[in-house]
């Protein structure tokens, strides 16, 4: 792939490409989406965890529901 920006049939290749995912979870740090579509379409999205955003998010949110929990 080249510098530019990625088109759909990129998304769409990655998407299918079974070495980025890893059982439920996609992992692909070429593809800078937060959320992509699971590979069954009509189940919904999942969150890249090749995209540094997305780590850090799930991160603060399991430590912010760790400390309410701990706290209550």
């Amino acid at each position: 792939m080249n510098s530019e920006k990625p088109t759909q049939e990129d998304y769409n290749n990655w998407n299918k490409d079974p070495k980025n995912w890893f059982g439920p979870f996609y992992f692909n740090k070429e593809d800078k989406r937060f959320f992509v579509p699971k590979r069954i379409s009509w189940m919904g999205f999942t969150l890249n965890f090749g995209n540094t955003i997305a780590v850090l998010t799930i991160i603060t949110l399991l430590f912010f529901l760790y400390s309410v929990r701990r706290y209550q």
